[in-house]
């Protein structure tokens, strides 16, 4: 009779202890779950404001873009049948466009949290797997909007920025920029200001070597450069706003 009290004593005490660990390890997985969506939403929410920083960013380099892109055909307009010694406001401000604006046209996407999410292993937190497919699509086009970017510069630098330095006026440039650059330049063309401009050393320009280098820069740099890298961000990016939307209700 005692054995049998042993026995059903171990067994109850066997039961008990089981059921300790089992109920720890559920509350134990609960708290990793609650842990790991909490995580996920904020990691989610981060992502999405960064996200839509850089959409809203994008959009005005894009337009940027488009506007020098514009000025550059301008330019070439003008040096393929215009007398050289033509003095406009039309022209002082495409030649600026054309030639030495910039800042405008260059995107720097955030990926503060994107490298987040891929060298720390965060990535896991995001269940969907189109999230996780986009995450790397996101980074591959970014990596080559860079690439685009780099080999943007060095064509400025090597085509663009010689006729700058050969053939600005930079008697205009100095009073157009004493006080200000980009805002400067915006609040001055869309003034009733106008101060006199000419090209220089006008004698030492030869057209059509300007002309090709323009059309170069244009076409195989800043115009393809927006419709395939832009472009592909611009997408890709909108899809990753609308999942974030729709796995975490984000606004």
């Amino acid at each position: 009779m005692k054995r049998s009290k042993n026995w059903k004593k171990r067994v109850f005490d066997f039961m008990m202890l089981f059921l300790a660990v089992f109920l720890g390890f559920i509350a134990e997985n609960v708290r990793e779950n609650f842990s790991d969506r909490q995580h996920a939403s904020e990691l989610a929410k981060s992502f999405y404001n960064e996200l839509r920083d850089d959409s809203i960013a994008i959009a005005s380099k894009v337009k940027g873009r488009i506007k020098k892109e514009q000025a550059i055909e301008y330019m070439v307009s003008f040096f393929r049948d215009s007398s050289l010694s033509t003095s406009s406001k039309m022209l002082s401000i495409n030649f600026l466009w054309a030639t030495t604006v910039r800042t405008p046209t260059i995107f720097t996407p955030r990926t503060v949290v994107l490298e987040q999410l891929k060298s720390s292993g965060s990535l896991r937190y995001f269940k969907s797997d189109k999230l996780q497919q986009l995450v790397g699509d996101l980074s591959i086009v970014i990596d080559y909007l860079e690439e685009r970017q780099a080999l943007e510069a060095k064509v400025f630098e090597e085509y663009i920025q010689p006729l700058v330095v050969n053939h600005m006026d930079y008697d205009f440039q100095y009073k157009l920029f004493s006080n200000g650059i980009f805002d400067r330049l915006s609040s001055y063309e869309n003034s009733d200001e106008n101060i006199p401009f000419r090209l220089s050393q006008i004698e030492k320009i030869d057209r059509q070597p300007i002309i090709n280098a323009l059309g170069f820069y244009h076409t195989n740099n800043l115009k393809s450069t927006r419709l395939v890298p832009f472009k592909e961000y611009i997408e890709i990016n909108a899809e990753m706003l609308a999942e974030l939307r729709h796995q975490y209700n984000l606004k």
